[in-house]
């Protein structure tokens, strides 16, 4: 997911590059793909206005437009912003939908194509039009916590952090107390502080907030002038890859050699999330990873146990089917092979007995019928 060093760097594309230019028609090639409004009027709406300044809030772009109206991007898993140089053919468009996944085509009076690609389809594009407030249609971002690069302070740290028992790794990743940062530079900032993933974030001093706090900035900086980390699908606006991930301390680098004191990587999850770390540069107490590996099993056992169960209905409901298909012959009559006759010559009906005068013994009546 691109996290608040990429989503900065689009941003600072859009600046650089789309400043000025003015939408003439819109194409919607997925509907989940608009926020607000719906489709129609988002195309209708969205037509005519200018773009102006880009600014990130967390990992939301918001853009200003003409007439004081707003265009609202979050890129989520896998989405982003491509400028084209060129307007593309219907043929090339049909092209691109299927190998870029195009949802969203902006054709500009310049000539230029402004694409919104995204594979998984999590990310939105809101139109807020003008005199209504971007936190009122896009809701997400009125909960957001603080921005490091300009807000983060210790003071802010030491209270968001008091008394909170869990791991200090799912702290920072909670937007509603720090906005922008993911999976990536958490684990960058906590190995360059020496706090181990684990380490509940109410039990940190001072101090070593201190020293996470100026880390976080560093490390973000950092990756904004790298362009970014590209892993899977992000680029910025003209298609280049971010570099960052070549110069990851920890993150993805599982089993390879800490760059600091030569011991191996580890990875663990935390959160349904994969933490990296140095098990000598960010140590940790026995009790606390013996508590991790015990929550983390009592997690798994639960999750299989729906699962078990569903499989064990299953070969109940065919042992059911092979019992039945069992009894009946090939023409799907129910077999009467192991019945005996009873002293008259008559055939007993269902194995029930027939008592000397060859009638049903009233007793078992009923169950000769259920079998």
């Amino acid at each position: 997911m691109p996290e608040l060093p990429e989503v900065e760097t689009v941003a600072r594309g859009l600046n650089e590059f789309l400043q000025g230019e003015v939408v003439r028609s819109v194409e919607v090639l997925r509907v989940d793909s608009v926020g607000y409004p719906e489709v129609s009027q988002f195309k209708k709406l969205l037509r005519g206005h200018s773009f102006g300044s880009a600014r990130r809030r967390g990992k939301y772009i918001v853009v200003s437009l003409s007439e004081n109206a707003s265009l609202v991007v979050h890129l989520r898993m896998s989405g982003r912003l491509v400028l084209k140089e060129k307007s593309v053919t219907a043929k090339q468009l049909a092209l691109l939908e299927k190998t870029n996944f195009v949802r969203i085509r902006m054709v500009l009076e310049s000539g230029r194509e402004l694409h919104y690609e995204d594979m998984r389809v999590f990310g939105r594009i809101w139109y807020v039009p003008a005199g209504t407030a971007v936190e009122k249609i896009v809701t997400g971002i009125a909960s957001l916590g603080v921005e490091p690069l300009t807000d983060l302070t210790v003071d802010y740290l030491v209270e968001a952090f008091r008394g909170k028992n869990q791991p200090i790794k799912n702290t920072l990743l909670d937007q509603t107390i720090i906005a922008g940062i993911g999976n990536i530079y958490a684990d960058e900032s906590l190995f360059l502080a020496g706090i181990n993933p684990l380490q509940p974030a109410g039990k940190l001093k001072r101090e070593q907030i201190s020293v996470l706090r100026d880390k976080i900035i560093s490390v973000l900086t950092r990756s904004i002038e790298l362009g970014g980390t590209t892993l899977r699908d992000y680029q910025n606006l003209t298609g280049v890859n971010g570099d960052y991930q070549n110069a990851a301390m920890v993150y993805g680098r599982e089993a390879e050699g800490c760059h600091q004191c030569g011991s191996s990587i580890e990875r663990l999850k935390l959160a349904g999330r994969s933490s990296h770390f140095c098990p000598r540069c960010q140590p940790v107490s026995n009790t606390l990873r013996r508590a991790h590996e015990a929550a983390a099993q009592a997690l798994k056992d639960a999750r299989s146990e729906p699962s078990a169960k569903a499989t064990m209905k299953v070969s109940l409901r065919k042992s059911k089917v092979g019992s039945a298909k069992a009894s009946q012959g090939p023409t799907g009559l129910m077999n009467t092979t192991s019945r005996k006759k009873g002293p008259t010559g008559k055939m007993n009906t269902a194995g029930a007995n027939e008592g000397p005068t060859g009638k049903m013994n009233k007793r078992m009546e009923g169950k000769a019928d259920t079998r």
